[in-house]
């Protein structure tokens, strides 16, 4: 009887923390939830304690300074008595994991990458892989018509089609949905089937651990004797040498051993600064295929898709508002569809046209006037008449410093990103560099009238 209790306790707090985290979800949004919050674990419930771990420092430190005030909150609001938390990092030897007993037996692909290392009897390695992301919930379209034949290609192919397959687009087009689904077939066709999904941050990451243990060989032998590597957003490595190096050698040990690679970045691979010659070459040397953004009828036809998987009646005419207004990314569009979806079940309104524009009108503002990075360095470099080139290089210049500067501010005005975000569109710089370049900026628009025009004349450009 005191197992049962005990056991009892146990799925009680991972169903709390499962709430706790949806609701983290919600108020964050995507992005930060996945970056800080889903590689956090549930230890166990101290007294008045909430146990935790991380894989990095980097995560643990994040939390600590940003979020343990709100998770406790959240907690003691479906459980009073909850006061302090502990952020601890996952040990060097994979522990035993208390509160999963329930789902040993589910169909679902977990993270089994616990502390760094494979476990001896799960031989597949994945970062946040979604159950929700498959082919079946994939809405195709022209813009990404071929990168989802490309994904489906590989993910049924009894050999290696092409080596690697290498996705790109912006932010929120479907990379990430694409990659999880071929995991997820090939997982179910072949369960024995070695599958690495990783993104290039924690590849990086680990990788790091493993110089600072002197396990290198450890990590080079558990990447390099997998049979299907995926590595997410390739870009984060950008300027990072070291990393580089290992995954060039890593990427061809694999295709050596005629081992599939699937990769995805936000630019092609002839467009990645900070990239290594040789590296940009072996990522193009498979199929390239982009994804494009969405189209109308493509964001009309995800509208429809995800409506009728709610189980909520939409007029057609509030979908199609939607799909018109919002251009950004699927991410978004998917965001604005369950915010209307709460406010309606939460508050009980009926869904029309102009409680829509009242419940999303912050999303509708910024859509109106949506412009990207890329955009924001192109009309930058031609005002200042430099190369795109440079918005990525590490030129100390100051016909150079000052515009690419200027680029950095007006990311962080003109867009929702984050600084992380926006420094890996500015070839991987880190995100202290664009709080400096901000603040540098804000200084120099009150010394300076000729910045502060020129400024306002880009602004004026970028807005039209």
């Amino acid at each position: 009887m005191k197992f049962s209790k005990e056991a009892k306790i146990k799925d009680h707090n991972i169903e709390i923390w499962d709430k706790v985290k949806n609701r983290l979800r919600k108020e964050l949004g995507e992005t930060l939830y996945r970056s800080w919050l889903k590689p956090l674990k549930l230890k166990k419930i101290n007294k008045n304690t909430i146990i935790l771990s991380a894989e990095t420092s980097l995560v643990r430190d994040r939390v600590e300074r940003q979020y343990t005030d709100r998770i406790i909150s959240i907690w003691a609001s479906e459980k009073p008595g909850i006061n302090d938390i502990k952020v601890s990092l996952e040990s060097d030897k994979i522990g035993e994991n208390q509160f999963n007993s329930k789902d040993k037996n589910k169909n679902i692909i977990q993270n089994t990458y616990q502390s760094d290392k494979f476990t001896k009897n799960d031989d597949i390695l994945l970062s946040n892989l979604d159950k929700r992301l498959t082919f079946e919930n994939f809405v195709v379209g022209s813009p990404n018509e071929l990168a989802f034949a490309a994904a489906k290609r590989v993910a049924e192919a009894e050999f290696v089609p092409f080596n690697p397959l290498f996705l790109y687009g912006g932010v929120g087009l479907g990379k990430t949905h694409l990659m999880n689904a071929i995991a997820w077939v090939i997982k179910k066709k072949d369960p024995s089937r070695k599958v690495v999904y990783i993104s290039a941050e924690k590849f990086m990451y680990q990788f790091i651990k493993a110089l600072r243990s002197k396990d290198v060989m450890n990590f080079k032998q558990e990447f390099r004797s997998v049979d299907v590597l995926m590595i997410d957003d390739v870009q984060f490595i950008s300027g990072k040498e070291h990393t580089q190096e290992e995954f060039f050698h890593t990427f061809n040990a694999l295709v050596d051993r005629g081992c599939q690679i699937v990769l995805s970045a936000d630019k092609s691979p002839n467009d990645l600064s900070g990239m290594e010659e040789r590296l940009k070459s072996r990522l193009g040397w498979g199929l390239v295929t982009d994804i494009q953004p969405t189209t109308y009828e493509l964001r009309l036809g995800i509208l429809q898709s995800r409506a009728e998987v709610s189980g909520i009646a939409f007029p057609k005419e509030v979908l199609e508002f939607i799909a018109q207004k919002i251009k950004s990314n699927v991410r978004e569009l998917e965001g604005a569809l369950n915010r209307i979806i709460a406010h309606t079940t939460l508050v009980g309104k009926k869904i029309t046209l102009e409680n829509t524009i009242d419940v999303l009108s912050d999303v509708l503002r910024a859509n109106n006037k949506l412009v990207t990075i890329e955009d924001i360095q192109k009309k930058v470099a031609e005002h200042f008449s430099i190369k795109m080139s440079e918005m990525f290089s590490a030129r100390r210049s100051k016909s150079v410093v000052i515009p690419r500067q200027i680029a950095m501010y007006l990311s962080k005005e003109l867009t929702n990103l984050s600084y992380p975000e926006i420094g890996r569109n500015f070839g991987g710089k880190d995100h202290t560099t664009i709080i400096h370049a901000s603040k540098k900026i804000d200084k120099l628009l009150n010394e300076n009238s000729s910045i502060s025009e020129d400024i306002r004349l880009l602004k004026s450009i970028l807005s039209n």
